[in-house]
């Protein structure tokens, strides 16, 4: 890859669990909700909430169903994936969040960012 540019990694293929949609343990164990939880899509660039697996209740993790945000929160500040996201997304220039609000903040103002650069595209075609 060119540069510091590096594919900034779903939970599913750091973990390499095999649960996402045509994963190889997906008919055995099911598949996870963070895979195909679309309302996080893009959060810390991740597809669907693969880089906020921390804000799903009963995502699949260490081999078993999570229990609710609040129950699982704890284990995930000891998940060697979360700490990956969180060090990449600090110093990026909408940093880390472990909330649902906090995402959905991040969310609104990258729409205001690819809003105002697609103004400015259209203003510097005129």
């Amino acid at each position: 890859m060119e540069g510091s540019l590096k594919k900034k990694l779903n939970c599913w293929e750091h973990k390499k669990c095999g649960r996402q949609p045509g994963g190889q343990r997906a008919e055995e164990l099911g598949i996870c909700p963070v895979t195909v939880c679309c309302d996080l899509n893009g959060t810390h660039e991740g597809q669907n909430a693969g880089r906020a697996c921390w804000a799903i209740a009963g995502s699949l993790c260490g081999g078993k169903i999570q229990g609710t945000y609040a129950q699982k929160l704890h284990n995930c500040w000891t998940c060697d994936f979360m700490k990956s996201v969180k060090v990449e997304e600090e110093t990026s220039q909408f940093g880390f969040s472990t909330t649902l609000l906090g995402m959905e903040r991040v969310r609104e103002k990258q729409g205001q960012l690819v809003s105002a650069a697609a103004s400015g595209d259209a203003n510097s075609s005129k």
